[in-house]
């Protein structure tokens, strides 16, 4: 049986307020499904943002991310290997049972899809959590990220860059909705609506009462300015794949 909707929540990143706002709208509070592809947690608000994404129950799928399996084994071995700091507070901040359901989570999660088919769901590339792909990757990086793929597959959905796209590659449909706390490119929280299509959205909320809450909700010593930073959006989407090029192999 096909979801006839799923709304997709991507990079979270412990923004509490970005969240609430997202699942205050229709389109996602009546979604059968509501899919979270990866770094939920690694921000101002960790517990918060876990604690409410729990209560969503059986409707949310949760799919981890780098910054969730990194915040794990923080937690277990004091090392990390982004040097991130915000990141590195978040760890501290995780109850014994929230460290164990980010541990516990699969890197996919394949779903049926109302228009769509069968529709994998990860972090950054199906076959890897931290790996970067753009809306401008070239078909040949697509053909090696999305090598081994079951053929039945026809759509990718992924996150990490926290940019939105949507885009044909070797013939599959791979969608990015951007991120919902911490966006490139245009302030707002960003998500996606699957079934029977794709429509890439944006939810706009006071940025001003957001970075307020946070500096003031927050123990995070940088919580004002990190909030500031991104929920504003200071950096562009110019900037954003700039800076990540290099890393999808181009020169």
């Amino acid at each position: 049986m096909s979801l006839h909707s799923v709304a997709v929540l991507s990079d979270i990143h412990g923004v509490l307020p970005a969240l609430e706002a997202v699942l205050a709208e229709p389109d996602v509070a009546s979604a059968e499904r509501i899919v979270l592809t990866g770094d939920i947690a690694a921000g101002p608000q960790p517990v918060e943002v876990l604690d409410l994404v729990t209560s969503l129950g059986e409707r949310a799928v949760w799919v981890r991310g780098n910054a969730d399996r990194e915040l794990v084994e923080f937690a277990r071995t004091g090392v990390m290997a982004t040097d991130d700091p915000v990141a590195r507070w978040a760890a501290g901040q995780l109850r014994t049972d929230q460290l164990k359901v980010l541990d516990s989570l699969p890197v996919s999660v394949t779903l049926a899809v109302e228009g769509l088919g069968p529709t994998l769901f990860c972090h950054a590339t199906p076959r890897d959590d931290e790996e970067v792909v753009l809306v401008d990757s070239r078909l040949a990086r697509w053909s090696e990220v999305l090598a081994g793929l079951e053929e039945s597959v026809r759509t990718v959905v992924c996150g990490h860059t926290h940019m939105p796209y949507a885009r044909l590659a070797h013939r599959r449909l791979v969608v990015n909705p951007g991120s919902v706390g911490m966006p490139y490119g245009g302030a707002g929280a960003h998500w996606a609506l699957l079934g029977p299509g794709v429509s890439l959205r944006r939810t706009a909320f006071d940025l001003d009462e957001a970075c307020a809450r946070v500096a003031a909700e927050s123990g995070f010593a940088d919580a004002a300015e990190w909030a500031d930073y991104y929920l504003r959006s200071r950096a562009s989407d110019a900037d954003a794949i700039e800076a990540m090029g290099p890393r999808d192999g181009r020169a």
